[in-house]
Protein backbone atom coordinates (compact mmCIF):
# COMPACT_ATOMS: atom_id res chain seq x y z
CA UNK A 1 0.00 0.00 0.00
CA UNK A 2 1.04 3.21 -0.69
CA UNK A 3 -0.20 7.09 1.05
CA UNK A 4 0.21 9.62 -1.36
CA UNK A 5 -0.69 13.50 -0.83
CA UNK A 6 -1.05 16.50 -3.37
CA UNK A 7 2.58 17.79 -1.96
CA UNK A 8 6.54 15.98 -2.35
CA UNK A 9 5.51 13.37 0.01
CA UNK A 10 5.51 9.80 -0.14
CA UNK A 11 5.08 6.82 2.26
CA UNK A 12 5.56 2.74 1.25
CA UNK A 13 3.90 0.79 3.80
CA UNK A 14 4.90 -2.99 2.29
CA UNK A 15 3.21 -6.02 1.83
CA UNK A 16 5.66 -7.64 4.30
CA UNK A 17 5.82 -6.51 7.64
CA UNK A 18 9.02 -5.69 9.74
CA UNK A 19 11.58 -8.20 11.06
CA UNK A 20 11.33 -7.87 14.72
CA UNK A 21 14.38 -10.26 15.40
CA UNK A 22 17.84 -9.68 16.15
CA UNK A 23 20.58 -10.36 13.64
CA UNK A 24 21.67 -13.81 15.67
CA UNK A 25 18.13 -14.70 15.65
CA UNK A 26 17.63 -14.26 11.91
CA UNK A 27 21.13 -15.94 10.91
CA UNK A 28 20.37 -18.63 13.23
CA UNK A 29 17.10 -19.00 10.98
CA UNK A 30 18.50 -18.68 7.87
CA UNK A 31 21.34 -21.29 8.72
CA UNK A 32 18.74 -24.26 9.59
CA UNK A 33 17.53 -23.51 6.20
CA UNK A 34 20.46 -23.40 4.51
CA UNK A 35 23.02 -25.32 7.07
CA UNK A 36 25.47 -26.71 3.49
CA UNK A 37 24.76 -23.93 1.22
CA UNK A 38 27.94 -21.63 0.98
CA UNK A 39 27.79 -18.30 3.16
CA UNK A 40 31.36 -16.88 2.57
CA UNK A 41 34.29 -17.72 0.06
CA UNK A 42 37.16 -15.18 0.68
CA UNK A 43 38.94 -15.64 -1.93
CA UNK A 44 42.43 -13.49 -1.44
CA UNK A 45 42.49 -15.53 1.94
CA UNK A 46 41.67 -19.36 -0.13
CA UNK A 47 38.55 -19.96 2.67
CA UNK A 48 35.39 -20.94 2.36
CA UNK A 49 32.58 -21.13 5.12
CA UNK A 50 28.93 -23.30 4.46
CA UNK A 51 26.51 -21.85 6.69
CA UNK A 52 26.91 -24.37 9.28
CA UNK A 53 30.65 -23.98 9.16
CA UNK A 54 30.06 -19.96 9.62
CA UNK A 55 27.57 -20.24 12.39
CA UNK A 56 30.41 -22.57 14.21
CA UNK A 57 32.99 -20.00 13.73
CA UNK A 58 30.90 -17.26 14.99
CA UNK A 59 30.12 -18.63 18.53
CA UNK A 60 33.56 -19.37 18.87
CA UNK A 61 34.48 -15.64 18.30
CA UNK A 62 31.60 -15.14 20.41
CA UNK A 63 32.69 -17.08 23.40
CA UNK A 64 36.29 -15.57 22.95
CA UNK A 65 34.55 -12.02 23.13
CA UNK A 66 32.85 -13.34 26.40
CA UNK A 67 36.05 -15.11 27.80
CA UNK A 68 37.59 -11.73 27.58
CA UNK A 69 35.52 -9.63 29.51
CA UNK A 70 33.58 -7.96 26.83
CA UNK A 71 30.07 -7.66 27.64
CA UNK A 72 26.80 -6.15 26.33
CA UNK A 73 26.91 -2.66 25.67
CA UNK A 74 30.59 -2.58 25.59
CA UNK A 75 32.45 -1.43 22.29
CA UNK A 76 34.86 -3.09 20.16
CA UNK A 77 36.75 -1.31 17.44
CA UNK A 78 37.44 -3.01 14.04
CA UNK A 79 40.53 -1.25 11.68
CA UNK A 80 40.93 -3.62 8.87
CA UNK A 81 40.36 -4.39 5.42
CA UNK A 82 37.98 -6.65 4.48
CA UNK A 83 38.36 -10.31 5.27
CA UNK A 84 36.72 -13.26 6.61
CA UNK A 85 37.46 -12.33 10.31
CA UNK A 86 36.27 -8.76 9.86
CA UNK A 87 33.23 -10.68 8.94
CA UNK A 88 33.35 -12.98 12.13
CA UNK A 89 33.41 -10.48 14.57
CA UNK A 90 30.74 -8.65 12.86
CA UNK A 91 28.17 -11.14 13.38
CA UNK A 92 30.14 -12.50 17.24
CA UNK A 93 29.34 -8.76 17.89
CA UNK A 94 26.06 -8.75 17.15
CA UNK A 95 25.75 -12.28 19.27
CA UNK A 96 26.65 -10.94 22.26
CA UNK A 97 25.04 -7.22 22.56
CA UNK A 98 28.51 -5.73 21.80
CA UNK A 99 28.53 -3.02 20.21
CA UNK A 100 31.05 -2.70 16.67
CA UNK A 101 33.04 -0.03 15.87
CA UNK A 102 33.96 0.68 11.86
CA UNK A 103 37.20 2.21 11.58
CA UNK A 104 38.45 3.74 8.18
CA UNK A 105 41.28 1.91 7.33
CA UNK A 106 42.88 5.09 5.37
CA UNK A 107 42.84 6.49 8.83
CA UNK A 108 46.10 8.41 10.40
CA UNK A 109 47.03 8.39 14.00
CA UNK A 110 45.18 11.37 14.31
CA UNK A 111 41.59 10.12 13.61
CA UNK A 112 42.27 6.89 14.64
CA UNK A 113 42.83 8.83 18.37
CA UNK A 114 39.66 10.60 17.30
CA UNK A 115 37.91 7.54 16.94
CA UNK A 116 38.65 5.82 19.79
CA UNK A 117 38.03 8.73 22.35
CA UNK A 118 34.85 9.71 20.29
CA UNK A 119 33.20 5.94 20.60
CA UNK A 120 34.71 5.20 23.88
CA UNK A 121 36.05 1.73 22.11
CA UNK A 122 37.06 -1.27 25.17
CA UNK A 123 38.59 -3.12 22.54
CA UNK A 124 40.16 -2.66 19.10
CA UNK A 125 40.48 -5.73 15.97
CA UNK A 126 43.90 -4.66 14.28
CA UNK A 127 45.75 -6.08 10.94
CA UNK A 128 49.47 -5.36 11.18
CA UNK A 129 49.39 -2.83 7.96
CA UNK A 130 47.74 -1.49 5.40
CA UNK A 131 49.60 0.29 2.20
CA UNK A 132 52.02 2.32 3.57
CA UNK A 133 50.26 2.73 6.80
CA UNK A 134 52.03 0.37 10.08
CA UNK A 135 49.33 -0.03 12.38
CA UNK A 136 51.21 -1.69 14.52
CA UNK A 137 53.37 1.32 14.38
CA UNK A 138 50.76 3.89 14.82
CA UNK A 139 49.61 1.75 17.50
CA UNK A 140 52.55 1.75 19.66
CA UNK A 141 53.24 5.76 18.62
CA UNK A 142 49.94 6.60 20.30
CA UNK A 143 50.05 4.05 23.48
CA UNK A 144 53.96 3.59 24.20
CA UNK A 145 53.10 1.17 26.94
CA UNK A 146 52.30 -1.52 24.40
CA UNK A 147 56.17 -2.01 23.89
CA UNK A 148 56.43 -3.64 27.64
CA UNK A 149 52.75 -3.66 29.23
CA UNK A 150 50.91 -6.62 29.53
CA UNK A 151 47.61 -7.87 27.74
CA UNK A 152 45.88 -5.43 30.22
CA UNK A 153 46.73 -1.60 28.37
CA UNK A 154 46.27 1.40 30.83
CA UNK A 155 46.23 4.58 29.07
CA UNK A 156 45.15 7.82 30.71
CA UNK A 157 43.79 9.19 26.93
CA UNK A 158 42.10 6.30 25.97
CA UNK A 159 41.10 5.64 29.83
CA UNK A 160 38.60 2.62 29.07
CA UNK A 161 40.55 0.70 25.92
CA UNK A 162 41.92 -2.58 27.71
CA UNK A 163 43.21 -4.96 24.91
CA UNK A 164 44.30 -4.76 21.42
CA UNK A 165 43.88 -7.67 19.25
CA UNK A 166 45.95 -8.19 16.44
CA UNK A 167 45.47 -10.94 14.12
CA UNK A 168 46.77 -11.97 10.46
CA UNK A 169 44.08 -12.36 7.61
CA UNK A 170 46.72 -14.12 5.37
CA UNK A 171 48.01 -16.77 8.41
CA UNK A 172 45.27 -16.71 11.30
CA UNK A 173 47.37 -19.30 12.66
CA UNK A 174 50.18 -16.81 13.36
CA UNK A 175 51.74 -16.40 16.87
CA UNK A 176 54.50 -13.74 16.75
CA UNK A 177 53.89 -11.09 18.79
CA UNK A 178 54.80 -7.73 17.81
CA UNK A 179 55.24 -5.99 21.30
CA UNK A 180 53.98 -7.56 24.72
CA UNK A 181 50.98 -4.95 24.76
CA UNK A 182 49.04 -7.10 21.94
CA UNK A 183 47.08 -10.11 21.98
CA UNK A 184 46.50 -12.28 19.09
CA UNK A 185 43.23 -13.98 17.15
CA UNK A 186 44.78 -17.59 18.76
CA UNK A 187 44.47 -16.17 22.05
CA UNK A 188 40.85 -15.22 21.25
CA UNK A 189 40.12 -18.67 20.37
CA UNK A 190 41.35 -20.09 23.51
CA UNK A 191 39.48 -17.39 25.46
CA UNK A 192 35.92 -19.47 23.98
CA UNK A 193 37.23 -22.33 26.58
CA UNK A 194 36.23 -20.22 29.27
CA UNK A 195 32.50 -20.13 28.35
CA UNK A 196 29.73 -22.26 26.90
CA UNK A 197 27.44 -22.69 24.80
CA UNK A 198 24.84 -22.49 27.15
CA UNK A 199 26.49 -19.47 28.24
CA UNK A 200 26.87 -17.82 24.66
CA UNK A 201 22.69 -18.82 24.29
CA UNK A 202 21.97 -17.22 27.78
CA UNK A 203 23.37 -14.22 26.67
CA UNK A 204 21.69 -14.18 22.87
CA UNK A 205 18.64 -14.36 24.53
CA UNK A 206 18.64 -11.17 26.31
CA UNK A 207 19.16 -8.65 23.48
CA UNK A 208 16.53 -6.33 22.10
CA UNK A 209 16.18 -5.75 18.70
CA UNK A 210 16.35 -1.73 19.08
CA UNK A 211 19.67 -1.95 21.10
CA UNK A 212 22.56 -0.38 19.76
CA UNK A 213 24.70 -2.31 17.61
CA UNK A 214 26.78 -0.83 15.18
CA UNK A 215 28.83 2.83 15.22
CA UNK A 216 29.69 3.86 12.00
CA UNK A 217 31.55 7.19 10.78
CA UNK A 218 29.99 9.34 8.35
CA UNK A 219 32.00 9.55 5.04
CA UNK A 220 34.39 12.66 5.67
CA UNK A 221 32.80 14.74 2.53
CA UNK A 222 32.46 17.73 4.36
CA UNK A 223 35.00 17.32 6.99
CA UNK A 224 34.67 16.15 10.44
CA UNK A 225 33.08 13.06 10.82
CA UNK A 226 30.31 11.91 13.41
CA UNK A 227 29.61 8.61 15.11
CA UNK A 228 26.19 7.11 13.80
CA UNK A 229 24.50 4.88 16.02
CA UNK A 230 22.31 1.97 14.26
CA UNK A 231 20.70 -1.13 15.97
CA UNK A 232 19.65 -4.47 14.66
CA UNK A 233 16.24 -3.14 13.76
CA UNK A 234 17.97 -0.61 11.89
CA UNK A 235 20.66 -2.10 9.42
CA UNK A 236 18.74 -5.98 9.65
CA UNK A 237 15.49 -4.66 8.27
CA UNK A 238 17.51 -2.36 5.50
CA UNK A 239 19.90 -5.37 4.32
CA UNK A 240 16.51 -7.62 4.02
CA UNK A 241 13.83 -5.06 2.29
CA UNK A 242 17.09 -4.09 -0.25
CA UNK A 243 17.35 -7.93 -0.91
CA UNK A 244 13.73 -8.00 -1.13
CA UNK A 245 14.00 -4.81 -4.05
CA UNK A 246 17.11 -7.13 -5.65
CA UNK A 247 15.20 -10.25 -5.68
CA UNK A 248 18.03 -11.32 -4.01
CA UNK A 249 18.42 -14.49 -1.96
CA UNK A 250 19.35 -18.47 -1.78
CA UNK A 251 21.57 -19.29 -5.23
CA UNK A 252 22.66 -15.75 -5.34
CA UNK A 253 26.53 -14.77 -4.95
CA UNK A 254 27.27 -11.29 -4.22
CA UNK A 255 30.83 -10.30 -4.86
CA UNK A 256 31.35 -6.95 -2.97
CA UNK A 257 33.90 -5.20 -3.63
CA UNK A 258 32.72 -1.84 -1.55
CA UNK A 259 34.86 -1.88 2.13
CA UNK A 260 33.08 -3.52 4.81
CA UNK A 261 34.10 -0.49 7.42
CA UNK A 262 30.84 1.17 5.76
CA UNK A 263 27.52 0.80 5.56
CA UNK A 264 27.79 -0.36 1.72
CA UNK A 265 29.85 -3.23 2.69
CA UNK A 266 28.52 -4.22 6.29
CA UNK A 267 24.99 -3.83 5.79
CA UNK A 268 23.87 -4.08 1.72
CA UNK A 269 26.59 -7.08 1.12
CA UNK A 270 27.71 -8.74 3.95
CA UNK A 271 24.44 -8.69 6.29
CA UNK A 272 22.26 -8.69 2.77
CA UNK A 273 23.60 -12.02 1.84
CA UNK A 274 23.73 -14.01 6.09
CA UNK A 275 19.94 -12.30 6.09
CA UNK A 276 18.99 -14.26 2.83
CA UNK A 277 21.06 -17.18 2.58
CA UNK A 278 23.21 -15.81 -0.08
CA UNK A 279 27.00 -16.43 -0.60
CA UNK A 280 29.28 -13.20 0.17
CA UNK A 281 32.64 -13.59 -2.32
CA UNK A 282 35.40 -11.37 -0.67
CA UNK A 283 37.57 -10.41 -3.97
CA UNK A 284 40.04 -8.64 -2.48
CA UNK A 285 41.09 -7.44 0.53
CA UNK A 286 40.90 -3.52 -0.99
CA UNK A 287 39.32 -2.64 -4.49
CA UNK A 288 40.94 -3.91 -6.89
CA UNK A 289 39.32 -4.11 -10.50
CA UNK A 290 41.39 -7.01 -11.94
CA UNK A 291 40.20 -9.13 -8.95
CA UNK A 292 37.00 -8.60 -8.84
CA UNK A 293 36.65 -9.39 -12.88
CA UNK A 294 38.28 -12.21 -11.42
CA UNK A 295 36.51 -13.51 -8.73
CA UNK A 296 33.09 -13.16 -10.70
CA UNK A 297 34.70 -15.21 -13.15
CA UNK A 298 35.83 -17.84 -11.54
CA UNK A 299 32.39 -17.82 -8.27
CA UNK A 300 29.90 -17.27 -11.36
CA UNK A 301 28.91 -14.50 -9.05
CA UNK A 302 25.00 -13.24 -9.99
CA UNK A 303 25.31 -9.84 -7.92
CA UNK A 304 28.47 -6.86 -8.12
CA UNK A 305 28.01 -3.68 -5.74
CA UNK A 306 30.21 -0.67 -6.59
CA UNK A 307 30.80 3.10 -6.48
CA UNK A 308 30.56 4.31 -10.51
CA UNK A 309 34.52 4.87 -9.89
CA UNK A 310 34.81 1.07 -9.14
CA UNK A 311 32.58 0.16 -12.43
CA UNK A 312 34.48 2.57 -14.36
CA UNK A 313 37.50 0.80 -13.44
CA UNK A 314 36.41 -2.57 -14.21
CA UNK A 315 34.97 -2.07 -18.02
CA UNK A 316 38.62 -0.15 -18.39
CA UNK A 317 40.27 -3.01 -16.82
CA UNK A 318 42.76 -4.22 -19.91
CA UNK A 319 42.12 -7.55 -19.60
CA UNK A 320 38.15 -7.06 -19.33
CA UNK A 321 37.46 -8.88 -22.55
CA UNK A 322 38.66 -12.18 -20.96
CA UNK A 323 36.44 -12.39 -17.86
CA UNK A 324 33.47 -14.06 -18.25
CA UNK A 325 30.89 -11.94 -16.65
CA UNK A 326 27.56 -13.53 -18.08
CA UNK A 327 26.69 -15.16 -14.40
CA UNK A 328 25.77 -11.27 -13.52
CA UNK A 329 21.96 -10.32 -13.02
CA UNK A 330 22.14 -7.36 -10.52
CA UNK A 331 23.71 -5.17 -8.11
CA UNK A 332 23.53 -1.86 -6.51
CA UNK A 333 25.39 1.49 -7.73
CA UNK A 334 25.73 3.50 -5.36
CA UNK A 335 27.83 7.02 -3.83
CA UNK A 336 27.72 8.90 -6.79
CA UNK A 337 25.58 9.69 -9.86
CA UNK A 338 25.79 7.50 -12.50
CA UNK A 339 26.05 8.59 -16.35
CA UNK A 340 23.34 7.11 -18.36
CA UNK A 341 26.72 5.66 -20.65
CA UNK A 342 27.77 4.08 -17.92
CA UNK A 343 24.66 2.61 -16.51
CA UNK A 344 24.23 0.94 -20.30
CA UNK A 345 27.92 -0.40 -20.15
CA UNK A 346 27.28 -2.09 -17.08
CA UNK A 347 24.02 -3.50 -18.40
CA UNK A 348 25.35 -4.92 -21.96
CA UNK A 349 28.52 -5.12 -21.22
CA UNK A 350 28.60 -6.84 -17.71
CA UNK A 351 25.57 -8.31 -17.91
CA UNK A 352 23.77 -6.75 -15.50
CA UNK A 353 20.60 -5.47 -16.71
CA UNK A 354 19.03 -5.74 -13.27
CA UNK A 355 21.56 -3.42 -11.85
CA UNK A 356 19.78 -0.83 -9.72
CA UNK A 357 20.83 2.63 -8.18
CA UNK A 358 20.78 3.13 -4.65
CA UNK A 359 20.50 6.22 -2.54
CA UNK A 360 20.93 6.91 1.47
CA UNK A 361 23.13 8.10 4.31
CA UNK A 362 24.90 6.12 6.75
CA UNK A 363 22.89 7.87 9.35
CA UNK A 364 19.30 5.92 7.21
CA UNK A 365 21.13 2.26 7.95
CA UNK A 366 22.04 3.34 4.80
CA UNK A 367 19.64 2.80 1.69
CA UNK A 368 16.23 4.87 1.31
CA UNK A 369 15.75 4.59 -2.00
CA UNK A 370 16.22 2.51 -4.96
CA UNK A 371 15.01 2.14 -8.26
CA UNK A 372 13.33 -1.44 -9.27
CA UNK A 373 13.83 -4.01 -11.69
CA UNK A 374 11.21 -2.88 -13.68
CA UNK A 375 11.89 0.68 -13.98
CA UNK A 376 12.49 2.13 -17.43
CA UNK A 377 15.99 3.23 -18.41
CA UNK A 378 15.50 7.13 -17.93
CA UNK A 379 14.14 6.44 -14.12
CA UNK A 380 17.30 4.38 -13.76
CA UNK A 381 19.24 7.17 -14.94
CA UNK A 382 17.61 10.18 -14.14
CA UNK A 383 16.41 9.26 -10.78
CA UNK A 384 17.50 6.89 -7.34
CA UNK A 385 14.17 5.77 -7.51
CA UNK A 386 11.08 5.37 -4.66
CA UNK A 387 11.85 4.73 -1.00
CA UNK A 388 11.87 1.17 0.68
CA UNK A 389 8.94 -0.33 2.19
CA UNK A 390 8.36 1.17 5.65
CA UNK A 391 10.10 4.25 5.22
CA UNK A 392 8.53 8.03 4.52
CA UNK A 393 10.04 10.50 2.75
CA UNK A 394 9.38 14.41 2.08
CA UNK A 395 11.29 17.42 0.13
CA UNK A 396 11.24 20.12 2.81
CA UNK A 397 11.75 24.24 1.97
CA UNK A 398 15.51 24.30 2.13
CA UNK A 399 14.69 28.41 3.66
CA UNK A 400 12.18 27.14 6.78
CA UNK A 401 13.28 23.14 7.09
CA UNK A 402 9.86 22.65 8.07
CA UNK A 403 7.57 23.18 5.14
CA UNK A 404 6.64 20.42 2.01
CA UNK A 405 7.42 21.54 -0.97
CA UNK A 406 4.98 20.59 -4.05
CA UNK A 407 6.13 18.31 -6.87
CA UNK A 408 8.37 19.22 -9.10
CA UNK A 409 9.76 21.63 -7.13
CA UNK A 410 13.66 21.32 -5.47
CA UNK A 411 13.72 21.05 -1.62
CA UNK A 412 15.53 19.21 1.32
CA UNK A 413 15.28 15.58 0.57
CA UNK A 414 14.19 14.17 4.55
CA UNK A 415 13.35 10.96 5.83
CA UNK A 416 11.49 8.98 8.57
CA UNK A 417 10.86 5.57 9.15
CA UNK A 418 12.99 2.06 11.42
CA UNK A 419 15.65 2.97 9.35
CA UNK A 420 16.58 6.62 11.12
CA UNK A 421 19.89 5.92 13.70
CA UNK A 422 19.36 6.20 17.08
CA UNK A 423 21.63 9.20 16.98
CA UNK A 424 25.33 10.42 17.34
CA UNK A 425 27.26 8.54 19.79
CA UNK A 426 28.03 11.66 23.03
CA UNK A 427 26.61 14.01 21.04
CA UNK A 428 22.70 15.02 21.55
CA UNK A 429 23.19 18.55 20.18
CA UNK A 430 24.14 17.56 16.72
CA UNK A 431 21.61 14.80 16.79
CA UNK A 432 18.87 17.22 17.50
CA UNK A 433 20.52 19.33 14.38
CA UNK A 434 19.70 16.29 11.94
CA UNK A 435 16.63 14.79 13.64
CA UNK A 436 14.27 17.32 14.27
CA UNK A 437 11.65 17.03 16.75
CA UNK A 438 9.07 15.32 14.71
CA UNK A 439 11.47 12.45 13.80
CA UNK A 440 12.24 13.55 10.52
CA UNK A 441 16.37 13.03 9.44
CA UNK A 442 17.47 16.12 7.21
CA UNK A 443 19.52 14.52 4.59
CA UNK A 444 21.02 18.19 3.56
CA UNK A 445 20.80 16.55 0.35
CA UNK A 446 18.86 19.03 -2.78
CA UNK A 447 16.03 16.49 -4.57
CA UNK A 448 13.20 16.81 -6.74
CA UNK A 449 10.46 14.88 -6.66
CA UNK A 450 7.81 12.97 -9.15
CA UNK A 451 3.98 12.55 -8.80
CA UNK A 452 5.07 9.03 -8.12
CA UNK A 453 7.31 9.43 -5.41
CA UNK A 454 10.74 9.36 -8.16
CA UNK A 455 13.65 11.45 -6.28
CA UNK A 456 16.21 12.70 -8.65
CA UNK A 457 19.33 14.18 -6.43
CA UNK A 458 19.85 17.65 -7.88
CA UNK A 459 22.74 18.07 -5.19
CA UNK A 460 23.74 19.10 -1.44
CA UNK A 461 22.78 21.89 0.32
CA UNK A 462 25.79 23.52 1.20
CA UNK A 463 27.09 22.85 -1.80
CA UNK A 464 24.42 25.17 -4.26
CA UNK A 465 26.37 27.70 -6.02
CA UNK A 466 25.10 31.39 -5.43
CA UNK A 467 27.01 33.14 -8.25
CA UNK A 468 25.69 37.18 -8.77
CA UNK A 469 22.06 36.01 -7.13
CA UNK A 470 21.83 33.23 -9.45
CA UNK A 471 21.32 29.62 -7.81
CA UNK A 472 23.69 26.93 -9.23
CA UNK A 473 23.02 22.88 -8.91
CA UNK A 474 26.20 21.33 -9.05
CA UNK A 475 24.50 18.00 -10.46
CA UNK A 476 23.21 19.51 -13.21
CA UNK A 477 26.40 20.90 -14.47
CA UNK A 478 28.01 17.67 -14.23
CA UNK A 479 25.56 15.23 -15.57
CA UNK A 480 25.69 17.81 -18.63
CA UNK A 481 29.64 17.44 -18.84
CA UNK A 482 29.01 13.45 -18.66
CA UNK A 483 27.75 13.60 -22.07
CA UNK A 484 30.72 15.01 -23.69
CA UNK A 485 32.08 12.10 -25.26
CA UNK A 486 36.03 12.22 -23.77
CA UNK A 487 34.45 12.62 -20.36
CA UNK A 488 34.98 10.00 -18.02
CA UNK A 489 34.12 11.92 -14.56
CA UNK A 490 33.42 15.29 -13.16
CA UNK A 491 32.97 17.20 -10.31
CA UNK A 492 31.50 20.54 -9.80
CA UNK A 493 32.00 23.02 -7.09
CA UNK A 494 31.98 26.69 -6.25
CA UNK A 495 35.20 28.81 -5.07
CA UNK A 496 35.10 32.20 -3.91
CA UNK A 497 34.73 35.16 -5.61
CA UNK A 498 35.23 39.22 -4.81
CA UNK A 499 32.72 40.14 -7.71
CA UNK A 500 30.30 37.72 -8.33
CA UNK A 501 30.55 35.95 -4.55
CA UNK A 502 31.19 32.53 -5.93
CA UNK A 503 32.59 31.24 -9.51
CA UNK A 504 31.82 27.96 -11.31
CA UNK A 505 35.03 24.81 -11.25
CA UNK A 506 34.53 21.78 -12.73
CA UNK A 507 37.68 19.33 -12.39
CA UNK A 508 37.45 16.44 -15.26
CA UNK A 509 38.80 13.18 -15.10
CA UNK A 510 38.84 11.55 -19.78
CA UNK A 511 38.51 8.53 -20.27
CA UNK A 512 41.98 6.67 -20.92
CA UNK A 513 44.01 7.58 -23.58
CA UNK A 514 41.71 11.46 -24.56
CA UNK A 515 43.20 14.73 -24.65
CA UNK A 516 41.10 17.34 -24.28
CA UNK A 517 41.41 21.10 -23.60
CA UNK A 518 39.80 23.98 -20.95
CA UNK A 519 38.34 25.69 -24.37
CA UNK A 520 37.18 22.86 -25.99
CA UNK A 521 34.64 22.05 -23.08
CA UNK A 522 33.59 25.71 -22.53
CA UNK A 523 33.21 25.65 -26.43
CA UNK A 524 31.09 22.18 -25.62
CA UNK A 525 29.01 23.62 -22.73
CA UNK A 526 27.94 27.28 -24.88
CA UNK A 527 24.60 27.03 -26.22
CA UNK A 528 23.89 24.46 -23.97
CA UNK A 529 23.88 25.48 -20.83
CA UNK A 530 23.27 28.90 -19.33
CA UNK A 531 26.22 31.19 -19.49
CA UNK A 532 26.54 31.38 -15.80
CA UNK A 533 26.62 27.81 -15.29
CA UNK A 534 29.36 27.38 -17.67
CA UNK A 535 32.57 26.23 -15.39
CA UNK A 536 35.32 29.68 -15.17
CA UNK A 537 38.17 27.37 -14.39
CA UNK A 538 38.56 23.97 -15.47
CA UNK A 539 41.07 21.31 -14.07
CA UNK A 540 41.97 18.16 -15.81
CA UNK A 541 42.71 15.20 -13.16
CA UNK A 542 43.58 12.06 -13.15
CA UNK A 543 42.05 11.26 -10.28
CA UNK A 544 39.95 12.84 -7.22
CA UNK A 545 40.28 13.21 -3.34
CA UNK A 546 37.82 10.33 -2.30
CA UNK A 547 36.70 8.41 0.89
CA UNK A 548 37.84 4.72 0.63
CA UNK A 549 34.25 4.30 -0.37
CA UNK A 550 34.71 6.16 -3.63
CA UNK A 551 32.67 9.31 -2.52
CA UNK A 552 34.18 12.70 -4.18
CA UNK A 553 35.62 14.49 -1.46
CA UNK A 554 34.53 18.22 -2.77
CA UNK A 555 35.98 20.40 0.71
CA UNK A 556 39.60 18.89 -0.33
CA UNK A 557 39.22 20.00 -4.30
CA UNK A 558 38.04 23.58 -3.44
CA UNK A 559 41.07 23.90 -0.72
CA UNK A 560 43.28 22.46 -3.47
CA UNK A 561 42.37 24.72 -6.66
CA UNK A 562 42.18 27.97 -4.24
CA UNK A 563 45.14 27.51 -3.36
CA UNK A 564 46.45 26.70 -6.37
CA UNK A 565 44.98 29.96 -7.86
CA UNK A 566 46.75 32.33 -5.12
CA UNK A 567 50.18 30.56 -6.20
CA UNK A 568 49.48 31.34 -9.75
CA UNK A 569 48.46 34.83 -9.12
CA UNK A 570 51.43 35.25 -6.75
Amino acid sequence: MIKKRAESYYKRLGTEPLLESTIPERFQMITAQYADCEAVVSVHQGRRLTYADMQDAVRIVSRGLLGLGFCTGDRIGIWSTNNLEWLLLQMATAEIGVILVNINPAYRLRELAYALQRSEVHGLFVIPSFHTSDYVSMLVKLIPALKEQGAAISNADFPVLRKIILYYPENPEKTSKPHPGFLLWQDLIRSAERISEQNLADQTKKLDPYEAINIQYTSGTTGFPKAVVLSHHNILNNAYFTAQAMNFGEGDRLCVSVPFYHCFGMVLANLLCLATGGCLVIPCEYFDAGQVLEAIHTEHCTAVHGVPTMFIAELEHSDFNTFDLSSLRTGIMAGAPCPPSLMSDVMEKMHCHEILIGYGQTEASPITHLTAIDDSFERRTETVGRNLPHQEVRICDPLDGTSTVAFGNVGEICFRGYHIMKGYYGDEEATQKAIDQDGWLHSGDLGIMDEDGYVQVTGRLKEMIIRGGENIYPREIEDFLFTHPKVATAAVFGIPDKFYGEEVVAWIQLHSGEVCSEDQIKSYCKDAIAHFKIPKHIMFVEKFPMTVTGKIQKFRMREITVKGLQERQG
